[in-house]
């Protein structure tokens, strides 16, 4: 259906629910004076059925107002926030169905009660507005909840690996070499080049650009094998899933639609799953979680066995152990840090609940002693003396202040190869409980060192940190306004007596 038809629909269901319910017209009412069906009715104000002009005409007769004024997209103020949430690029390109949602019951909701949704609509616009919120950051956080909607596995891109090494014999050997994969790509009828993007300096920090009229993949130089390999890996994704709303770059570049950057996604889940098999790696988790000690070298041994990324070793864990294990109280975090003390929180996951840390984007100092933030810093100063190090892999149980809640926490750090200023960690979290003891042997190891955080340094009472970046006038703040509350419950308890 076209967008227009629809939005027109939706509009004159609108217009008419609220004219009926101001003239005090009921269901029956208009029935009687129009002689159509109720379910007719109740179809077009829940934007199901545009009527005819006669159709219309009668309504708009019954209602005492103009033909005019019924197919006006001219609405009522109470009525406007909902028909820009209509007309808006988000509504258009954001598949509700992907989340199971109808679009017609949608709106049939918020016309439910107008006045009351229509100021919830306002606030959440002029929180976005005053956040600086971009429709962008807006899919990319309705990216993760689809994620976690389905505990970040997609049994039909599995399938579609499946499929894959099906077709091609030489996948057999692990990890795959960059000529097996260049070999299939050109199969596919796609071919690779690293010659010219390095030479265009707008686009150095670019690490692929596909050509679409020319079935080009053009690759940028100074990659290592695994992130080559990757994006090797995502391209076969986007021809063998045959994509057809895609980003050509990577990173993706300009304004996309949440169909874009859901598929960008999906290629993306389906090149870690090309390199690491899920049997190969249920099997290498089984393994790892009967060490009895915590050993960092075991761990890094992953990325040679498949010869990948530390990120999408991280990744593709978050795939298995929730669809395959069943531990699904876990989160993944991307920090970026320049330097040794800046630090961006850069991407985030979170299965079954919002886990202890994540994001806060009120410009706050996230706590200093998350390991994905000391293992930046520690990976700074390695450097110094080891120029060539490459990765750094570390563990902590980490207690949270005033909460029973405690997470084991693995993290890589290393540099971030598009910017020699920055060094990047991934990490891995999962709540301690009674399933990750018995899963984890090493969970026991006394050498796991713990230690007590917080969220961020403004919002933490933790006496004495020498981590503390900021002051904490948030919690200070917020204890004042305790303390005036409890000031005025005593007094007024005491006038009471």
């Amino acid at each position: 259906m076209p967008k227009e038809i629809f939005e027109l629909k939706l509009i004159f269901g609108l217009k008419l629910k609220e004219i009926r319910n101001e003239k005090g017209v009921s269901y029956q009412e208009l029935r009687e004076k129009t002689g159509l069906s109720l379910s007719y009715l109740s179809e077009i104000e829940n934007g199901k059925k545009y009527p005819k002009g006669d159709k219309i005409m009668a309504i708009a007769k019954a209602l005492d107002v103009s033909y005019d004024e019924l197919v006006s997209l001219q609405v009522p103020k109470k009525l406007e926030p909902v028909v820009h949430l209509i007309q808006s690029d988000f509504f258009k390109a954001f598949p509700l169905e992907q989340f199971g949602l109808n679009p017609q019951k949608l709106v049939e909701i918020i016309s439910y009660d107008p006045e009351k949704i229509n100021a919830f609509i306002n606030t959440v616009l002029q929180i976005a507005r005053n956040f600086e919120l971009k429709q962008e950051s807006f899919y990319h956080t309705a990216l993760r909840s689809y994620q976690e909607l389905h505990n970040n596995y997609f049994e039909e891109l599995e399938e579609a690996v499946d499929e894959l090494h099906l077709e091609f014999p030489e996948l057999k050997e692990i990890p795959f070499s960059e000529k097996v994969l260049t070999e299939i790509l050109l199969k596919i009828g796609v071919r690779t080049t690293d010659e010219k993007l390095h030479q265009i300096g707008s686009l150095a920090n670019l690490r692929s650009l596909y050509d679409p009229k020319e079935r080009l993949l053009h690759i940028n130089q100074g990659l290592n094998s695994g992130q080559i390999n990757f994006l090797l890996g995502r391209e076969i994704a986007f021809q063998w899933t045959r994509e057809k709303k895609r980003p050509l770059s990577t990173p993706p570049q300009g304004p996309h639609d949440f169909e874009q950057i859901l598929s960008n996604y999906r290629a993306s889940y389906f090149s870690a799953a090309l390199m690491m098999p899920r049997d190969e790696v249920v099997a290498d988790i089984k393994h790892f979680g009967q060490l009895e000690k915590w050993d960092p070298q075991a761990f890094m041994a992953f990325m040679d066995k498949y010869d990948v990324t530390p990120e999408m070793i991280m990744q593709r864990l978050t795939n298995i152990l929730p669809s395959i294990f069943g531990y699904e109280n876990l989160f993944f975090l991307r920090f970026v840090g320049k330097g040794s003390n800046f630090f961006t929180l850069t991407k985030e996951l979170h299965l079954t609940k919002l886990h202890n840390p994540h994001g806060n984007e009120l410009n706050e100092h996230y706590c200093r002693r998350w390991i994905s933030l000391t293992i930046i810093q520690d990976l700074v100063e390695q450097r110094k003396k080891n120029p060539e190090l490459k990765y750094l892999a570390g563990i902590q149980r980490s207690r949270y202040y005033d909460s029973p809640n405690e997470y084991l926490c693995l993290s890589i750090a290393f540099p971030n190869v598009s910017n020699p200023e920055e060094s990047v960690s991934v990490t891995i979290g999962f709540l301690v409980d009674e399933s990750l003891t018995k899963r984890i042997k090493f969970l026991s190891d006394p050498a796991i060192p713990t230690r007590l955080v917080n969220t961020t340094c403004e919002r933490c009472p933790i006496k004495d940190c020498k981590e503390r970046a900021e002051e904490a006038y948030v919690y200070q703040a917020r204890e004042e306004s305790d303390l005036v509350q409890k000031d005025i419950m005593k007094l007024l308890g005491e006038e009471e007596k």
